[in-house]
């Protein structure tokens, strides 16, 4: 899991470590010393910690005028041992939802499992974004499969089209392009 790392393409565009608006400004990270982990395995030092043990994310891109960011994941989302949804709604949502960002592309092709526990984080999130939405791109098939079992699909929109997206193809705006498009005709 060390060799993989957040995608670093858009680096020319966009930064966390140097938007003062982002929950991650000013971070610094040594290429070397690897001192993250989910359970025994290490993973690559640019991934971003932000209160979860098996979690990490990327915030790869914010538009803070066009009100989205996209946000790359990696570890097991454990909402049932830690709360991992708790953590990233206060720590990272909140925070870039207060400088106007309402739509979410989250990325979770690294994503290995998902536990869940309630909804009520998912559910506030959900009202928290109002004319926005959050949207689940690229997750295995059976992270997928157990956020329709436990019933977040109400809150979260994901499979479908979204299962399947070549994003690192296009450019942050295209990707943002393409999945407001999807959700789009799926909200009409």
């Amino acid at each position: 899991m060390h060799d993989l790392e957040p995608h670093f393409a858009w680096i020319n565009l966009y930064s966390a470590a140097q938007d003062p608006r982002s929950p991650f400004f000013e971070r610094e990270y040594n290429e070397f010393y690897f001192d993250k982990a989910v359970y025994n395995y290490y993973i690559h030092p640019q991934w971003d910690q932000f209160g979860s043990n098996t979690l990490y994310i990327k915030i790869l891109f914010a538009d803070y005028q066009e009100g989205f960011a996209i946000i790359e994941m990696i570890g097991e989302w454990n909402d049932a041992l830690y709360n991992d949804v708790m953590h990233l709604k206060r720590e990272v949502m909140e925070i870039l939802m207060q400088d106007g960002i309402q739509k979410f592309v989250m990325i979770g092709e690294n994503v290995m499992n998902f536990h869940a526990s309630d909804d009520a984080y998912y559910e506030e999130w959900f009202q928290d974004v109002e004319e926005g939405w959050v949207a689940m791109v690229n997750f295995r098939d059976h992270v997928v499969q157990e956020f329709r079992r436990e019933r977040i699909d109400f809150y979260l929109n994901f499979g479908g089209e979204l299962d399947d997206i070549a994003w690192r193809t296009l450019g942050p705006r295209q990707l943002f392009a393409m999945v407001d498009g999807i959700l789009g005709r799926r909200l009409n």
